[in-house]
């Protein structure tokens, strides 16, 4: 039997999640996790119709969420002090960071799971106690939302909606309304693209230039 994997949480000062906060390892594992992907749609305004269509917004951040104990009666070790415990917790993956103006960036790892993220939400509930009142064992529910950076969203996106500007190097067998219907999925853009590259025989396209392609409505 291989050596028990546990799950850590790695805490981090900057974007580029290379300088290091510290770690915190659970003393032990979720029984489960909750990995969620959501998307955002609008309702297009209708009237007096059947249904109505929708139109895609934006992809929200994916979440993790998951709930873990922490046990100080000695049945498990690696707890002492819960109090102590959950201080130290909340400081790698709560608190506010005065050096950096938020909490820390966060890296959940676990077997195959590799999560950046930020805490969204943390829940303590206390379970077990002394008979001075004193905490022995408390769950944890948590809650992470995905960090991304720009450059990420950028290479996520792959955008080619033709509402943007689009740069195209010409190869063997392109012709200018080909090369339009792929972009704006209408061959009959050709010479409004053919004014705004300054082409005057749109019909001999040299293999290896560029073209630019503008956003519909744009000269």
């Amino acid at each position: 039997m291989g050596k028990l994997t546990k799950l850590k949480i790695d805490a981090w000062t900057d974007a580029a999640f290379s300088a290091s906060a510290g770690s915190y390892t659970l003393q032990l594992n979720p029984e489960t996790y909750k990995h969620t992907h959501t998307s955002s749609y609008e309702k297009e305004k209708a009237t007096d119709t059947a249904g109505v269509s929708t139109k895609f917004v934006i992809m929200d951040p994916q979440t993790l969420s998951f709930e873990f104990y922490l046990d100080a009666t000695g049945v498990v070790p690696g707890v002492t002090n819960l109090a102590d415990d959950i201080a130290r917790f909340k400081q790698l993956v709560y608190n506010y960071d005065g050096d950096i103006h938020s909490p820390h960036y966060l890296t959940v790892s676990w077997a195959d799971v590799a999560f950046r993220c930020r805490l969204t939400s943390l829940d303590i509930e206390y379970t077990l106690f002394k008979p001075s009142g004193s905490p022995l064992r408390a769950k944890l529910s948590v809650s992470f939302e995905e960090y991304l950076s720009p450059d990420e969203i950028a290479k996520r996106s792959k955008k080619s909606s033709p509402d943007l500007s689009h740069v195209r190097v010409v190869g063997a067998g392109d012709t200018l309304p080909l090369m339009c219907f792929r972009i704006y999925g209408d061959s009959g853009h050709y010479p409004w693209v053919a004014q705004h590259n300054g082409l005057d025989h749109f019909r001999r396209l040299e293999v290896g230039s560029r073209l630019m392609f503008p956003p519909l409505g744009r000269a």
